[in-house]
């Protein structure tokens, strides 16, 4: 997956586009920030995980070399200050973090204001996933304010090995052949897509031009409507992303008259507590099939959660070691998409929401820069179910984000209304 990203970012920059990965977020804390134990706490953070002891040389697309720091004690991050900012000479100091094929492509900054002061974090993907929130405000938060208050730092479990984790993925990966049963499926999966991975059921306009992305975002169910949900999929035998992916298949038949819908949308490979605790990258893609029953949303959730559970194991390899072994399929194009489910109430999340949230505003940004792709990411947070689309910034692609994201919510709403049975299905011409 980081090798993955590392080309996404060279393949963009040979074309003279700015890609977009940085994963960035903020909290806010009362008082004055006491830079000394910030710094401590930072540096403490940076050498527990050895995500951040590594840096790639990158020689070509099929030779990348990882190189590692051997003494974490070789970190030492010290803080420099900035003076007064505008909200634009701060974005564009965000901005210059550094690109992945540098060693410190990450960095962490202080907004100090009258009553209180911003904490904020800008990671480049290529060393961590959402895990970075738990990880963010466990380790750095909670030990800022035990120190300051004269406690002990928080006691944690040792960090699990990144590098274990890495190694097992790799010896798995380059293991597989084109009989392994996980290639068989990936290959039948891209064949039935014309030979590649699926594509936004709308079109996404021009994607060469250097304008960056755009984000959208809506409310897909309130509290009423989403306790209404929850308990329509557990009537039906499936869990809450089975029913997120019926509605998803819904919305792609309403909108292309297709009655086969083909989706894909990462997991976590976390295990164990200490997995959870540790930052890198442990995403894997599932692929999966849903034969559409346009008059039914239990019997597609039903169809949609069989095929998600029956291909979970493929998120154990990557599609471009599948394209390695079957050089006959293509690489995603530029109408390719993914769609994320996030849920709060699930680790690693839940177990900071309550206190770690409400009432300090805590905010996730986006970079601005080129999307490698369409990604939809729907949340459940506080009660409430909303999608963010991430999108190439021009007239045509917003339009199609707008009529998705309006068109997936009808098909919430109907679910968790009446159901869809007896309800006329809109076939878009």
């Amino acid at each position: 997956m980081q090798a993955g990203h590392l080309r996404g970012y060279v393949e963009f920059r040979e074309r003279s586009l700015d890609y977009s990965r940085t994963v960035m977020g903020s909290w806010d804390v009362p008082g004055r920030c006491d830079i000394r134990v910030i710094t401590y706490v930072l540096n403490a953070h940076l050498r527990r995980h050895a995500t951040y002891r590594s840096w790639f040389e990158y020689k070509d697309a099929q030779n990348i070399v990882r190189h590692t720091i051997q003494d974490p004690r070789d970190i030492q991050f010290v803080a420099k200050e900035y003076g007064v900012m505008t909200q634009l000479e701060w974005r564009d100091h965000v901005l210059a973090t550094p690109d992945p094929l540098q060693w410190d492509c990450f960095r962490f900054g202080v907004i100090q204001y009258q009553d209180r002061f911003t904490l904020y974090a800008s990671v480049d993907h290529l060393h961590c996933d959402p895990v970075l929130i738990a990880s963010f405000y466990v380790e750095i938060l909670m030990n800022y304010n035990a120190l300051l208050e004269g406690k002990a730092p928080v006691t944690l479990p040792p960090a699990a090995s990144y590098d274990d984790f890495c190694l097992r993925e790799s010896q798995y990966v380059s293991g597989v052949t084109l009989e392994s049963p996980e290639v068989r499926k990936w290959i039948e999966f891209a064949e039935a897509n014309g030979g590649t991975l699926p594509d936004f059921p709308l079109p996404l306009g021009e994607q060469s031009m250097r304008d960056g992305g755009e984000v959208h975002v809506r409310r897909l169910l309130g509290p009423e409507q989403t306790a209404r949900f929850e308990a329509i999929c557990r009537q039906t035998g499936v869990r809450f992303s089975g029913g997120l992916f019926a509605c998803v298949a819904l919305t792609h038949y309403e909108l292309t008259g297709a009655e086969t819908y083909y989706g894909l949308t990462p997991i976590d490979k976390r295990k164990n507590p200490a997995d959870f605790m540790t930052m890198g990258w442990f995403t894997g893609v599932v692929p999966f099939t849903v034969a559409i029953r346009p008059n039914s949303f239990e019997e597609t959730a039903r169809v949609a959660q069989a095929s998600f559970d029956a291909n979970i194991d493929l998120a154990n390899v990557p599609y471009d070691r599948v394209l390695e072994l079957a050089p006959g399929l293509r690489r995603p194009g530029p109408q390719f998409t993914m769609m994320n489910y996030m849920d709060a109430g699930l680790p690693p999340l839940s177990a900071i929401v309550a206190s770690a949230m409400k009432g300090v505003n805590a905010t996730a940004f986006t970079d601005g820069r080129n999307p490698a792709f369409a990604y939809s990411t729907v949340y459940r947070l506080f009660d409430e179910v909303t999608i963010m689309v991430s999108y190439p910034k021009n007239p045509i692609a917003r339009e199609s984000v707008r009529r998705y994201t309006e068109a997936l919510m009808s098909v919430f709403h109907r679910a968790v209304g009446d159901g869809l049975a007896g309800v006329p299905v809109r076939v878009a011409s």
